[in-house]
């Protein structure tokens, strides 16, 4: 595509296979379900009984899953991250225009806001930096890495900044358009993050 008209992109759920889990319907619904209450709730909201009244099992079930708390809330961001680049992945292969890519790039962040008002994982985890185990952390950065490289990658791919300016510009594409996530979620007005994103056009951060 090179009119400037991008589809949406659809979510990607991955199952992903961990110790314990392989083939786990029950895993998989105690992952999805975690999940939508870490995006809410951010980890300090993650409680074992309530997730598992959720999912419709026992407290104990859950245990037998994952070790603890720790231990699933690092899966989950595994998990995130790990669909995030898939999402990623799919984009590049859809679009054969860099520009396209970034112009499509900000929906993957606008569906959390679309799904009752939920917010990227990371940067709910992120802003709990100090009270996260560090398995926790190491997966909830990972999943910036893997944005900001794809960024960095496709910046430089679209002729928008050169090899030595594609960091910075990815850094800071990916701070604005979660910037914008997070102020729209404070409203519980996605309106707000398209206005947001038109506004980054408008100056040249995004095209």
């Amino acid at each position: 595509m090179s009119n400037g008209i991008v589809q949406p992109v659809s979510e990607i759920f991955l199952g992903v296979q961990m110790k314990g889990q392989v083939g786990s319907n029950a895993s998989e619904r105690i992952l999805e379900a975690a999940t939508r209450i870490a995006q809410a709730h951010g980890y300090s909201g993650l409680n074992m009984r309530d997730l598992a009244e959720q999912v419709g099992v026992k407290a104990a079930s859950i245990y037998h899953h994952f070790d603890g708390k720790t231990d699933l809330a690092a899966a989950i961001a595994k998990r995130y991250w790990q669909s995030s680049e898939a999402r990623l992945k799919k984009l590049t292969a859809e679009f054969s225009e860099p520009r396209d890519r970034l112009r499509a790039y900000p929906q993957t962040f606008r569906m959390s806001l679309e799904s009752e008002n939920r917010i990227c994982l990371s940067s709910y985890m992120g802003a709990e930096y100090d009270d996260l185990p560090v398995p926790v952390i190491a997966e909830v950065q990972r999943f910036t890495e893997v944005n900001v490289s794809w960024l960095a990658e496709t910046v430089v791919d679209a002729k928008i900044a050169n090899s030595d300016e594609a960091l910075s510009r990815a850094r800071a594409i990916y701070a604005a358009i979660a910037g914008a996530q997070l102020l729209a979620r404070s409203r519980a007005d996605v309106s707000l993050f398209d206005q947001a994103i038109a506004s980054y056009r408008s100056v040249g951060l995004l095209p």
